[in-house]
């Protein structure tokens, strides 16, 4: 099963607050993600694959998380790579 072909329908992110929505939607921008922001509607995103789809919960994670929580995070995935080599 080819999952980079999964057909996906435009999503509304509802979980980004009013404040983040403006930098989450620029930095998908940036990324060549298809999305919309209009004034006091969702941040609305097309996902065409599921590498967008990871990118997009990336973006909106770090822009949401807590710096411990990245930290955190951070640290794992330090530590499996370090066990991987």
């Amino acid at each position: 099963m080819n999952l980079e072909n999964l057909p996906c329908q435009p999503q509304d992110l509802t979980e980004v607050s009013c404040e983040d929505r403006w930098q989450v939607y620029q930095r998908l921008q940036t990324l060549d993600i298809p999305c919309q922001c209009a004034a006091y509607q969702p941040l609305r995103v097309q996902l065409d694959s599921v590498a967008m789809v990871i990118q997009v919960w990336s973006v909106v994670r770090s822009v949401t998380a807590s710096k411990q929580t990245l930290s955190a995070w951070l640290e794992i995935c330090w530590q499996l790579d370090y066990f991987q080599q």
